[in-house]
């Protein structure tokens, strides 16, 4: 049987990226234009930023990418671009250039949900059938678990109900001063941390019942492990090298306690014994060691994504193979949809 090309986008966020992928998962191309530089100042993602970043750099990025796996425009089958969830501004240029694209190409649309796409890179990167698992998707703006009977067949076992895991490491590396992005700053700062320097809430992990997580209550306390209670100036606040390094070792063996016993407590919910993990969070080598060492012990197969899959990307994107092969198309009237999967 011939081969069959398609281009994938990806704009949710603050990453610009397009790959071209074939329809045996095989990656011709692959390229991400980061804004870490724009937003660092900030110490988070402005919408704005990002949306006017993406509108100057989408069709630079295609255009590389079709250049890079060596085919022509005129090649691709299909075009799939993740329309939900994300920051609207974001998702409407990646929507937008794939519906030009599909008009002047005379070739179906395929709508990518993002947080199902973070789960498929374990699909892509391990070679192996891995549904039916529990999806654990750790990121930036979304931490959840959901039951994968598919790769296209989610149910929302639990998310966080304040901030998402990796927002939390960007607010407390801004706590610590250390660089944004959070997530690696924190990481490099607890290598040589104590981790039980201090003694920090892991929310709702006594309610058993709860697949849930809050982080917000762990933000605060590293606050006022800084400040002391009761102040909210971090300005007049100095910290030695050996404080930082404890705060954050504290602050992540925190997280990642309570994305590990989860996980433990969501795959036996389930019933079934595979759990997939993705996002920009599934990168910190602490969590992935932890989840290691649990899931071996329990007999669970676990599949992370490899780090080049773990912050958005448009090869996790190849998720739309899936839908090409069911035939289930998308009309060019698709619109973003900026929420998440909600219960029920």
């Amino acid at each position: 049987m011939p081969t069959h090309y398609f281009l994938t986008i990806e704009t949710t966020c603050d990453e610009t990226a397009a790959a071209v992928v074939t329809d045996d998962l095989q990656v011709l191309a692959s390229v991400v234009a980061s804004q870490d530089a724009l937003h660092r100042r900030y110490g988070g993602v402005v919408p704005e930023i990002a949306s006017r970043a993406h509108v100057e750099r989408v069709l630079p990025v295609i255009h590389e990418a079709i250049e890079r796996s060596g085919i022509r425009l005129r090649d691709i089958a299909a075009i799939a671009v993740a329309y939900t969830p994300g920051l609207a501004g974001s998702l409407l240029v990646g929507l937008c250039a794939a519906k030009a694209l599909c008009v002047a190409l005379d070739i179906p649309l395929l709508g990518v949900h993002h947080l199902q796409a973070h789960v498929y890179a374990c699909r892509i990167a391990s070679g192996e059938e891995v549904f039916p698992c529990v999806g654990l998707v750790v990121s930036g703006g979304h931490t959840s678990f959901y039951r994968c009977l598919s790769p296209l067949d989610f149910e929302l076992l639990g998310s966080t109900i304040d901030d998402a895991a990796g927002e939390a490491f960007d607010k407390v590396a801004s706590m610590l001063k250390l660089p944004y992005p959070g997530g690696p700053s924190i990481q490099r700062a607890a290598e040589k941390g104590d981790p039980n320097a201090y003694d920090f809430p892991r929310g709702l992990l006594d309610d058993p019942d709860s697949l849930d997580f809050s982080f917000s209550g762990l933000k605060t306390a590293v606050r006022y492990a800084i400040t002391g209670p009761g102040r909210h100036d971090l300005g007049d606040v100095s910290l030695s090298d050996v404080q930082v390094a404890n705060l954050a070792a504290s602050f992540q063996e925190a997280v990642v306690d309570c994305l590990v016993e989860k996980a433990m407590r969501a795959v036996k919910r389930s019933g079934v014994n595979k759990l997939c993990v993705g996002g920009g969070v599934a990168a910190n080598a602490r969590l992935r060691e932890r989840l290691e060492a649990a899931t071996k012990g329990a007999g669970i197969r676990l599949y992370v994504a490899p780090l080049r899959l773990c912050t958005d990307n448009a090869v996790m994107g190849a998720i739309a193979v899936e839908k090409w092969r069911a035939g289930r198309y998308d009309d060019l009237d698709l619109d973003i949809a900026p929420g998440v999967i909600r219960r029920g």
